[in-house]
């Protein structure tokens, strides 16, 4: 099964939030999973008990919207751990506005940088300098107030360097925090078990 074809939208996810009366976008909550996943290996259970407390709910309206939403914690785990390092930050498409990916993007950014901040200095000093670096332009990027962009090509190819560069650092914290995991280095002729 691929992933990338069965993977819930961010207008999938917003409609979730919707059904609860919840207003925030899941952009933010994404940010939040993929730096959880990456840190403490965010259980099923935590990972509803946090994004129904981000909605103001105590559980999911029902047993198919819980399940969009556990579905949502397994499609990042499983893309984070690819060999393929085909992890997507859940953002708004194009569909929307450049001004409002934009602000998807920072509010992504912000959600994964609330939980990298919760780190010891300790951990962060055993990171690669690549990770730090990374991590430091997330900062950066999260420190901009406006993005209202206009739609133009420019902005537009600024905008996706600046999601490639938040997908690379989120894969980079995981594969840092899970060493062997992926194994991007598989031989095609393991054998099977």
């Amino acid at each position: 099964m691929s992933i990338i074809n069965d993977q819930h939208d961010f207008s999938t996810i917003a409609n979730v939030f919707l059904v609860h009366g919840s207003l925030q976008s899941p952009a933010f909550l994404d940010g939040r999973l993929a730096s959880g996943l990456a840190l403490h290996d965010l259980s099923a259970d935590a990972w509803l008990e946090e994004v129904c407390a981000a909605m103001g709910v105590e559980q999911p309206k029902d047993r198919d919207q819980g399940e969009v939403l556990l579905t949502w914690r397994r499609q990042v785990l499983e893309a984070l751990s690819a060999a393929e390092l085909n992890y997507e930050p859940l953002l708004p498409d194009d569909m929307f506005s450049l001004a409002e990916r934009a602000r998807g993007l920072r509010e992504w950014t912000l959600g994964f940088l609330e939980v990298v901040g919760e780190v010891s200095a300790e951990t962060r000093d055993a990171w690669s300098a690549n990770l730090r670096e990374a991590i430091e332009d997330l900062e950066v990027l999260a420190g901009i107030d406006d993005l209202a962009l206009e739609d133009d090509a420019e902005n537009e190819n600024d905008l996706f360097a600046l999601t490639e560069h938040a997908r690379m650092a989120a894969m980079l914290l995981y594969t840092e925090q899970h060493p062997g995991r992926p194994q991007v280095e598989q031989a095609d002729n393991e054998p099977q078990q």
